[in-house]
């Protein structure tokens, strides 16, 4: 892969930023003009540095305020039980974000539901089932202070 410079930094950023940012305007922050930037987004699409670009959302005004950290312990973590722990964590819409863990536990995962009830739910009927769970540990967001993007 080739490497990015700092203009190609700069580009990521204010992508980051604002995805949906001309490239008129974008290349004028970076100091470039349109084609070469256009030129640069797309190198960077290309070679992966740029997987893709979504829509950041206020989950709690979709009424999704109840987020959940879970530190999760497994019974075994020979290759093939943590391929089937990743791939059924992977299909729980409830799971936003799911980390292998180098640790005192093998992964966190963030949650989002509604409230403590379907948290509730959520754990008992999906979490706690997933492959090869041991033990979960569940950690209550009190308040989001930051969140990149937002």
């Amino acid at each position: 892969m080739d490497k990015v410079d700092r203009i190609d930094l700069k580009i990521i950023d204010e992508l980051q930023r604002n995805a949906r940012i001309t490239v008129t305007e974008l290349a004028s922050r970076v100091g470039l003009s349109k084609t070469p930037c256009q030129l640069r987004i797309k190198r960077l699409e290309e070679q992966g540095y740029i997987t893709g670009y979504t829509a950041l959302v206020d989950q709690s005004k979709l009424g999704l305020d109840h987020i959940a950290f879970v530190q999760v312990t497994l019974n075994n973590t020979s290759s093939k039980a943590l391929a089937a722990f990743n791939e059924a964590a992977s299909k729980i819409a409830e799971v936003e974000q799911c980390h292998m863990i180098a640790g005192g536990f093998d992964y966190l995962l963030k949650v989002r539901t509604r409230d403590m009830a379907s948290y509730r739910s959520v754990l008992g009927e999906k979490l706690s089932t997933l492959p090869h769970v041991l033990q979960t540990t569940t950690f209550v967001v009190m308040e989001n202070v930051k969140e990149r993007g937002l």
